[in-house]
């Protein structure tokens, strides 16, 4: 196989996630709800420690989900009958992006959370 430039590598993996975005239901999800939330941190005006939260929560959704969705794919590839083995791993990678995913939106609700209740109410959390 021929060695790729930094370019080609680059286009490549745009290529990748563009084709994720197109075909996949949860990376859809996942687009609008970092589109969302960025929205969110830029209106409640997040600190830099805020962000950096934030910004590591969003990626560590979004590589779980592209990584579920390769597993997935190539499991599909390898193995087009039913097996339960390749069930399995699938449901790993599943959990895995689940796991990711639960872990932002705690990090959502500890960041926004405060912000939230203070603006319905005036409630304070301290």
């Amino acid at each position: 196989m021929k060695s790729q430039s930094f370019w080609e590598s680059l286009m490549n993996a745009f290529n990748g996630f563009r084709h994720a975005l197109r075909q996949e239901r949860n990376v859809k999800i996942h687009f609008v709800a970092t589109f969302v939330v960025v929205l969110s941190g830029l209106l409640f005006r997040l600190t830099l420690s805020e962000w950096s939260f934030i910004v590591i929560a969003i990626v560590m959704v979004w590589v779980a989900e592209l990584l579920n969705t390769s597993i997935e794919g190539i499991a599909d590839q390898v193995s087009p009958q039913y097996s339960p083995e390749v069930g399995h791993a699938k449901d790993v990678a599943a959990g895995a992006a689940l796991i990711a995913a639960l872990g932002a939106v705690i990090i959502g609700i500890l960041v926004f959370g405060p912000r939230i209740l203070y603006y319905l109410g005036g409630l304070t959390i301290d």
